[in-house]
């Protein structure tokens, strides 16, 4: 992955975590939501709950992992563009925050870890 750019990463892990969810029968209703400044990666529904998806994506031996990346400030931005979508689709489902952690090795492999119910 040398000289490819940190938005083309972000970009081939969300295509990964969208198949990867797909797979496992999920339904995917959005990706790249946004209204105003707030943003949802992958916007899914499984069964009778809708999933918002944040998708991480690093290189080996990064500075931060995905999972450091969730602090208080992203938490309330997911919840508040999660509550704008929901009301403006008027979604009654129950509703859950998930992370896919994209992990890309020095050979340009990659490991999904999905972790539900971050918040």
């Amino acid at each position: 992955m040398d000289k490819i750019s940190t938005f083309e990463i972000g970009g081939e892990g969300e295509d990964l975590a969208m198949q990867w969810l797909r797979e496992r029968g999920f339904l995917i209703v959005e990706r790249n939501w946004r209204i105003g400044h707030y943003e949802i990666d992958i916007i899914a529904q499984h069964y009778d709950t809708l999933h918002f998806v944040e998708v991480k994506t690093r290189r080996a031996g990064g500075w931060q992992s995905a999972y450091d990346s969730i602090d208080e400030s992203k938490i309330r931005s997911l919840r508040r563009g999660a509550s704008s979508f929901c009301t403006m689709r008027r979604v009654k489902l129950p509703v859950q925050f998930d992370l896919i952690a994209v992990m890309v090795d020095q050979n340009n492999q990659t490991t999904i870890d999905y972790v539900e119910n971050i918040i």
